[in-house]
């Protein structure tokens, strides 16, 4: 039974790798609904060369169509995403790295007179060296998208 209504997450998901997968499932787990925010190619590639928008989320939606269909994907121009506008949301799924972004919104909502949403905090997925599994280590070929050491 899911403890909230409609839950989001959002990313890059570039290199779709396990700490990815670990932040969806955990959304997933909590949220009888799941709306996943993609970073759009031109707010991703502020920060690194990433593949296109288009091309990580159907890698999202191949992931996922065939283990839930009570969710939907929608681009990120912003680090907040649909959250700050739309009251339905109950609570967000971020990584360590991201909690900073659901304080801040949780910040806009109660300004706004919106509830603040339910912050769930996953810790990060280590690869074979003990430190985290991250798009920029598979980029830079540290590792694979199952954090073994290439």
């Amino acid at each position: 039974m899911a403890l909230y209504k409609r839950v989001a997450v959002g990313g890059t998901f570039d290199k779709f790798h396990y700490g990815h997968r670990k932040l969806i499932a955990k959304a997933f787990e909590i949220g009888e609904s799941v709306e996943i925010g993609v970073t759009s190619s031109t707010f991703a590639n502020k920060k690194h060369d990433v593949d296109s928008c288009a091309n990580r989320m159907a890698n999202l939606n191949e992931f996922l169509k065939t283990k839930h269909n009570n969710y939907h994907i929608s681009r990120l121009d912003d680090p907040y995403g649909p959250t700050v506008h739309d009251a339905n949301y109950d609570a967000i799924v971020v990584s360590e790295e991201t909690e900073p972004n659901a304080i801040k919104i949780n910040e806009i909502r109660v300004n706004k007179g919106m509830n603040p949403l339910d912050i769930v905090v996953i810790s990060f997925v280590l690869a074979d060296d003990g430190i985290p599994i991250s798009s920029t280590r598979i980029r830079k070929g540290e590792i694979n998208r199952k954090g073994q050491l290439i």
